[in-house]
């Protein structure tokens, strides 16, 4: 894995035509929470949009960003960026090659709308199935008064944006030439699906690289296996974070490059990697 601490958008810009074979990554949704202002106020553990849920059987939950919170200009913001994000990208990429992003039923709507336009080809969802402690709040302030009502769903899955770059002919001149245009098989009688089963982030791993979105290997490297159909290339996590991508790429053998903007999380993410790539996941 190589690592690179850089904003994501100057990366691109600079990078050769073509030399990107799939794409996974989990950038910051609304931007406004990783906005050097919010990751500070959620290093100091208060204030701003960062929150953090009630403990939950004893056990203290890790913050959130709160996406209600966004105003209509914040939303314009998130469009325009995605769009550029998207046809930054595009050039770098080669035919066929996979863009998974991740996602909240909140905003992805948003995001698959401006990567859409930028180019790129909307080929579905991926669904990580997992109970979170999002959502399912009683009314703020009038817990006992509405016992019985919850103020959003609980949320129980997770959307994983599919998105390719169009194809070089057919998809098996595609594969033939880049090595791109699918996804790898589970099996010979299994096809990758869409819907992955998961669960939280273990603990272990959160001690390893103590991100507040941090994604676990057991998922991350799913994933990543199937990204690249031949089992070669290079894959790029452009919101690189934890470097929690970069280490389920080590661990299933692919080459991969990450780009960190923060100090802190690209410090993190290089001390991180290694250590979650090693980790044994069911």
């Amino acid at each position: 894995a190589s690592l690179y601490r850089d904003d994501c958008l100057e990366w691109l810009r600079g990078r050769a035509p073509n030399s990107i074979h799939a794409v996974v990554t989990d950038p910051p949704y609304g931007l406004f929470e990783y906005s050097d202002e919010q990751k500070e106020k959620l290093r100091e553990g208060k204030g701003g949009v960062w929150r953090v849920p009630p403990s939950f059987d004893g056990s203290k939950r890790s913050p959130l960003p709160r996406f209600t919170v966004l105003k209509p200009n914040d939303l314009k913001v998130l469009e325009a960026f995605f769009f550029d994000w998207g046809r930054r990208l595009l050039p770098v990429l080669v035919p066929g090659a996979n863009v998974i992003v991740a996602s909240n039923p909140l905003l992805s709507y948003i995001v698959s709308g401006a990567l859409a336009r930028s180019g790129l080809e909307r080929r579905g969802e991926i669904v990580r199935l997992v109970m979170t402690m999002r959502g399912g709040d009683r009314p703020k302030h009038a817990h006992e008064e509405f016992a019985d009502v919850s103020v959003m769903p609980r949320s129980m899955w997770e959307p994983w944006l599919l998105f390719r770059k169009p194809l070089d002919g057919r998809v098996q001149d595609n594969l033939r030439k880049w090595g791109t245009g699918g996804f790898r098989r589970l099996g010979p009688d299994k096809p990758f699906g869409d819907v992955i089963q998961s669960s939280p982030t273990r603990a272990a791993e959160r001690r390893i690289a103590p991100h507040p979105s941090l994604k676990p290997q057991a998922f991350l490297r799913q994933l990543i296996r199937s990204a690249l159909p031949l089992e070669r290339g290079i894959l790029l996590d452009p919101f690189a974070g934890s470097g929690s991508t970069l280490a389920a790429a080590e661990a299933v053998g692919y080459e991969s490059i990450g780009v960190e903007k923060d100090k802190e999380f690209f410090d993190l993410a290089r001390d991180a990697i290694p250590k979650l790539s090693q980790l044994e996941c069911s």
